[in-house]
């Protein structure tokens, strides 16, 4: 419950909720005095999300008689999601710590909270600044390995949305502190939330034109070429509410032919630990590798492409060549495995949002136990669905960890009655 710029105390209804997702609640209704009267929006769209993501699997099966995504890619997603959200259960967001920080000691002047000036100022600003990080996050090196773990999906659908990176909030607050020194913190908390939440629903198929609001807005079938690996998709659309910034900056690109998903380079793997870490793994390799000192800092800042003797982004030709018959990864799993998979990944949900919801009650040992397991049960759960050899190994550690720490009480469901069926 938030005190509004307008009309006193209240909170947001679930069509209030539903239009957040669309950046479609204006100034009257999402104005506040204060960061901490600012809701979790994120956290309050998830009923949202999952309602969505249902609803994109019945239109793709009307629509094409198939599924729009797979088990393991899907819960290869949500694992990545559940990771990226997991130090704010420890930490404050840096993104807003940073910000007040500024806001409190260097502001230059102060923007009033409660006009719609100023609301429409920080829409335009927070998402500028989006255009420029996300630009700057696929032409740097080092920033690219935490960002590509976005792109690795090679399926395209409400659950790569979900896809983030653990690291890239920790060089992406800095982009943000311009704004801090006239914007009131508790309206860039409200944008910050918007934004992101806005790119949600654009990570689907199922939508295709949508006609005018093409030339103003970044739509599903815009993002589909930002996520595409055919050479014409490389480097476009880096938009996040608005399309304007790529149109006005050259970085623009219409959809045209049958758009392939991924990395240039596939990753095959769904292992979430690996996946955001390897690429920082290679940095390291190719850092060491490379002679000289200048070519070593170019490695770390020039673009994934760059290699001494080559332009800072790389050579264009040397991006492979995209056929249209590409064959994601997806190793051969049996169907009873898949289903293990599915039901120990609700349980791990169900745990991970109890831990959300009681972490003010916790010991500071508990909460850190409970998120070791979260993180070891997501990596059991990739390698289970990569069906590699060591798995099974993995996962009977995994399961006896459980059993002892939920005997001992360490663990709580947010449904006391399923306590006994966990244990079996």
């Amino acid at each position: 419950v938030g005190i509004g710029a307008v009309g006193g105390p209240r909170g947001t209804t679930p069509g209030q909720q539903l239009r957040v997702l669309f950046y479609a609640l204006p100034p009257g209704e999402s104005s506040f005095r204060t960061v901490e009267e600012v809701p979790d929006y994120v956290e309050k769209s998830i009923p949202f999300f999952i309602t969505f993501i249902a609803l994109e699997f019945a239109v793709s099966w009307i629509q094409k008689r198939k599924l729009s995504g797979r088990i393991n890619d899907g819960i290869s997603s949500l694992s990545l999601g559940i990771l990226s959200r997991l130090p704010d259960v420890l930490f404050r967001s840096v993104d807003l710590i940073s910000y007040i920080y500024v806001w409190n000691n260097y502001r230059l002047f102060e923007l009033p909270w409660d006009s719609p000036w100023t609301w429409y100022l920080t829409l335009l600003g927070v998402d500028f600044v989006y255009y420029c990080f996300h630009r700057i996050s696929h032409e740097v090196n080092i920033l690219w390995a935490a960002h590509q773990v976005h792109h690795s999906s090679e399926d395209y659908n409400l659950f790569t949305a979900l896809r983030q990176s653990v690291l890239q909030k920790y060089t992406s607050w800095m982009f943000n502190l311009p704004m801090a020194l006239f914007i009131p913190p508790s309206v860039f908390a409200v944008h910050l939330q918007f934004n992101l939440l806005y790119q949600f629903w654009i990570h689907t198929e199922v939508i295709t034109k949508l006609g005018p609001l093409e030339w103003i807005l970044n739509t599903p079938s815009h993002h589909r070429v930002h996520h595409g690996r055919n050479p014409y998709c490389i480097d476009k659309n880096y938009g996040g509410t608005l399309i304007i910034w790529d149109r006005i900056f050259g970085t623009f690109e219409a959809e045209d032919a049958k758009v392939v998903y991924g990395l240039t380079h596939p990753v095959n793997s769904f292992d979430p630990i690996m996946l955001q870490l390897r690429p920082l793994a290679h940095i390291w390799n190719t850092f060491w590798a490379t002679p000289g000192f200048c070519n070593k800092l170019s490695v770390i800042f020039k673009g994934p492409g760059w290699g001494p003797g080559k332009p800072r982004l790389g050579l264009p030709e040397e991006i492979p060549v995209v056929t249209g018959k590409e064959v994601p990864f997806n190793p051969i799993v049996p169907a009873y495995l898949n289903c293990y998979v599915v039901v120990h990944f609700a349980v791990i949900m169900d745990l991970y949002t109890e831990l959300l919801a009681t972490v003010t009650m916790l010991s500071q040992g508990t909460v850190l136990l409970r998120i070791a397991f979260i993180i070891l049960s997501l990596a059991s759960f990739g390698l289970l669905t990569e069906n590699k050899s060591k798995a099974g190994i993995l996962e009977i550690i995994r399961c006896l960890v459980f059993i002892g720490v939920y005997k001992l009480g360490y663990f709580r469901s947010q449904f006391p009655f399923l306590g006994y069926a966990y244990e079996v």
